[in-house]
């Protein structure tokens, strides 16, 4: 490959909460690792790989000129994401109008409900559900409606297309997000299940907004379908949200945008993203951005793609083999969703007791009952095959023999 994904990153005193959990916070709670054993970073969502080199050069450019002031985006930030979409999501009429800055996608996500919900409104939402989401929309006064996820005979995760209508009819919900791919189950959604679920939108008057942070992580064998493409419909009724930061781990630099065709809405979501004074792009991640969206960041994303496929693959067949465990393989993202419940009941061991056992060996998994996974645990991929194939090494010796 032209790009590095074997070395493994020393990340320690690299401002990483990856490598070294916040615990002090209060968020999170992770046993400690013993004697003899090195901690792997399978938790939070970041890639433990370099990223691609036209990023900290395009940043390490601009910063050589040793004034930072007040500035505008520079047309090439516009131009990147245009061709971006196009060349990776098949857009092919995208203006610059249409693009808008949000200070991260959960920030996009609380501008879109101020404009379309009151506080108090409901607000449907897939189980399993990203925790990011639980916490934005709680605090800022909506109230969560849940249609779960449902497992067909292939283990394959599906919309329930008869609950999500009763949901939202019971409920009087006129706001839904829609999270593609989907956090933390993996799914890619084919085009005829985005557009079912787009007509119970729009036949009971619900704006959608459509996460797709994760859209160009996506794993051999799989398309992703912009929400906004299915129909004239959804192109209006709909805000997606991406950002570079996700692909190329960039979380730490901030800064995400939304795509919003319909002007009543844009131009309603830029005014209330604007209120706070807090919406505004740095630019840094702005010429991030710029880097990224560069032929070679193309090629890096094409690598990555391969490396976590592999990855995907190693871990999903040795979690088969367990006896008790049960998932469905990701066909996007690099997150692993694993039940347990059938081994925690055959081994007599509470779900603190099997996540306490993989921390202590080092293997830091993170806790999927947040996520509304009763008996789940959550489990990032992104690192070079030797130390996934470590992690499960461990795993078998010492947790799940």
């Amino acid at each position: 490959m032209k790009y590095d994904f074997t070395s493994i990153l020393d990340r320690n005193g690299k401002d990483s909460i990856a490598v070294n959990p916040p615990m002090e916070a209060g968020w999170v709670n992770f046993a400690p690792v013993k004697e003899g054993f090195d901690l792997i970073p399978m938790w939070v969502a970041d890639m433990n790989f370099p990223t691609v080199p036209t990023i900290p050069e395009t940043i390490a450019e601009r910063v050589k000129h040793p004034a930072y002031g007040y500035f505008e985006p520079r047309e090439e930030y516009y131009e990147g994401i245009i061709h971006w979409q196009k060349v990776r999501n098949n857009v092919m009429e995208l203006e610059k109008e249409h693009i808008g800055y949000e200070n991260g996608v959960l920030g996009g996500v609380i501008s879109a409900l101020s404009v379309f919900c009151s506080k108090g409104d409901a607000v449907l939402l897939h189980s399993p559900t990203y925790i990011g989401f639980t916490g934005c929309i709680t605090n800022n006064g909506y109230h969560i409606v849940h249609s779960p996820l449902v497992q067909d005979e292939k283990g394959i995760w599906r919309m329930d297309y008869e609950d999500m209508e009763k949901k939202i009819k019971e409920n009087h919900i006129h706001a839904a997000i829609f999270c593609s791919p989907h956090n933390p189950c993996g799914r890619v959604w084919e085009r005829t299940e985005i557009e079912k679920a787009m007509e119970i939108y729009r036949r009971n008057d619900v704006y959608v907004i459509s996460d797709e942070i994760w859209s160009d992580i996506i794993l051999d064998g799989n398309s992703h379908i912009p929400t906004q493409s299915v129909s004239e419909d959804a192109r209006n009724r709909t805000v997606a949200l991406y950002a570079p930061s996700k692909t190329f781990n960039l979380a730490g630099l901030i800064g995400s945008y939304h795509i919003i065709y319909n002007s009543w809405i844009r131009d309603r979501i830029e005014k209330e993203s604007s209120l706070s004074h807090y919406n505004s792009m740095n630019m840094l991640s702005m010429y991030a951005l710029i880097g990224a969206y560069k032929p070679e960041g193309e090629e890096w994303v094409d690598e990555l793609c391969r490396v976590l496929t592999e990855n995907v693959n190693l871990a999903y067949d040795f979690f088969r083999g367990i006896d008790g465990v049960s998932l469905a393989k990701p066909q996007g993202t690099y997150m692993l969703f694993i039940d347990f419940e059938g081994w925690c009941n055959k081994n007599h061991k509470t779900m603190d007791e099997l996540l306490t056992a993989g921390q202590e060996v080092g293997v830091y998994w993170q806790d999927g009952r947040p996520f509304h996974g009763k008996y789940s645990i959550r489990m990032n991929l992104a690192l070079p095959k030797s130390r996934v194939e470590e992690a499960l090494r461990r795993l078998k010796e010492y947790v799940l023999k």
